[in-house]
C-alpha cells in the first residue's frame, strides 16, 4: 500500500497550504496578521465558519456533520505554545465540541526525530496537553478530551529537513 503515505502527505501539505492561504492577509494596523481585532476573526460567521474555520456538513469518507475540517495544528521546534494562527482552529473544535456533549476526542501529540524518544514522549503530551487547557477553558468538558502522545513514532512525513520536520510538530484531533 504506497499509496496510502503518499495521500497522507498530500492531505497535509494542501493544509499547510490553506493555513498560509489563510493567513496572509497583510495585516492590520494593530499589527494582527489574519485581518482580525485583537485576535477575535468574526470573517465567515455568516456563512457557516468560525474564525475562517468550516463547521458545517458532512464531509468526505462518512465524516460526522459539523466536525471541523482542519484536525491538525503546528508547532515551533521544541515548543508546546500554541501559534496564535491555529486559535481560529481550536476555537472552532471548542465549538464543536460544546454544541455536541456525546462527541468526543483524542489529542495526539507528535514530534519530529530530534531529542530522546523519552523527551519527545514528554513533548508531545505537552502539546497536546496545551490543546486540552485551551479547549477546557473555551468550555469544553473535560471528559470529552483524552491525551495521548506518540512523540517521533508515527511521523507524518518522512524526511531530514526542516520541512519534514515541521509537519511531524503537530497536535491532531482524532474524532
Amino acid at each position: 500500500m504506497q499509496f496510502k503515505p503518499y495521500a497522507r502527505s498530500l492531505a497535509i501539505a494542501l493544509s499547510l497550504a490553506f493555513v498560509a492561504g489563510c493567513s496572509s492577509t497583510g495585516g492590520t494596523q494593530d499589527g494582527s496578521m489574519d485581518g482580525s481585532r485583537d485576535g477575535v476573526s468574526t470573517s465567515g460567521a455568516a456563512n457557516g465558519q468560525v474564525g475562517g474555520v468550516g463547521v458545517g456538513g458532512t464531509g468526505q469518507n462518512g465524516q460526522q456533520a459539523g466536525i471541523p475540517g482542519v484536525r491538525t495544528i503546528y508547532f515551533d521546534y521544541d515548543s508546546e505554545r500554541i501559534r496564535g494562527e491555529f486559535e481560529p482552529v481550536l476555537n472552532a473544535h471548542a465549538q464543536y465540541l460544546r454544541n455536541n456533549p456525546s462527541a468526543r476526542v483524542m489529542l495526539q501529540g507528535h514530534t519530529d526525530e530530534r531529542g530522546t524518544r523519552e523527551y519527545n514522549l514528554g513533548l508531545g503530551e505537552r502539546r497536546a496537553k496545551a490543546v486540552e487547557r485551551f479547549l477546557s477553558v473555551q468550555g469544553v468538558s473535560p471528559s470529552q478530551l483524552e491525551v495521548v502522545s506518540y512523540g517521533e513514532e508515527r511521523p507524518a512525513v518522512s524526511g531530514y529537513n526542516e520541512d519534514a520536520y515541521a509537519q511531524n510538530r503537530r497536535v491532531v484531533f482524532a474524532y
